[in-house]
């Protein structure tokens, strides 16, 4: 399975990856705040259709590896919030929330999760990206942070957060490039 997120429309991307299970592990990391803060963001999310979520990356409450901050994403130091709401909700398989902080511009996260024996496959998918910017930025992130929420649920340390993150969105800018004859 390749980790690479798969551009399947000009403003959608799609990531998979497959996860040690149970499913409702999995889920839990997707739902409560404390464990989802390991790998994406801490905050509330009212798990059903309308329901409030709300995000707040502290990077350096990832479980990886910590690093100095690129100078280009000091202003996250502190941290950064999002308001949304759930736009899909079938526990412990289905997740959709809105995306972005201008309400002409939104987006959505579908995550979707399916049992593969003691695994499960979870494939995120962003819908609905405004930008190629957006669609950049997005792809190194999720990628970024998937890794760590893998890495996390094997009991490991992800590497640092800021160079893979980086590096992976350089990667993106590449491909999409490639596929676009830039």
């Amino acid at each position: 399975m390749d980790k690479h997120g798969s551009l399947i429309a000009p403003d959608t991307i799609r990531f998979e990856r497959l996860l040690p299970g149970p499913i409702e592990r999995v889920w839990a990391y997707l739902i409560e705040s404390e464990k989802r803060a390991k790998w994406l963001a801490s905050g509330p999310i009212e798990p059903h259709v309308g329901g409030a979520v709300r995000l707040t990356w502290l990077h350096s409450d990832l479980d990886a590896v910590q690093e100095p901050i690129p100078v280009e994403f000091k202003r996250y130091e502190k941290g950064h919030t999002m308001e949304a709401r759930v736009t899909r909700c079938e526990p412990p398989r289905l997740l959709g929330f809105t995306w972005g902080a201008d309400p002409e511009r939104l987006s959505e996260v579908v995550i979707e999760l399916s049992e593969r024996g003691n695994e499960v496959l979870l494939v995120l998918t962003h819908k609905r990206l405004p930008s190629r910017n957006d669609l950049l930025g997005v792809s190194g992130g999720w990628h970024t942070h998937l890794d760590v929420l893998a890495e996390h649920l094997n009991g490991r340390t992800a590497p640092g957060f800021w160079s893979t993150h980086v590096a992976m969105r350089n990667t993106y800018e590449e491909r999409m490039n490639a596929e676009q004859g830039a």
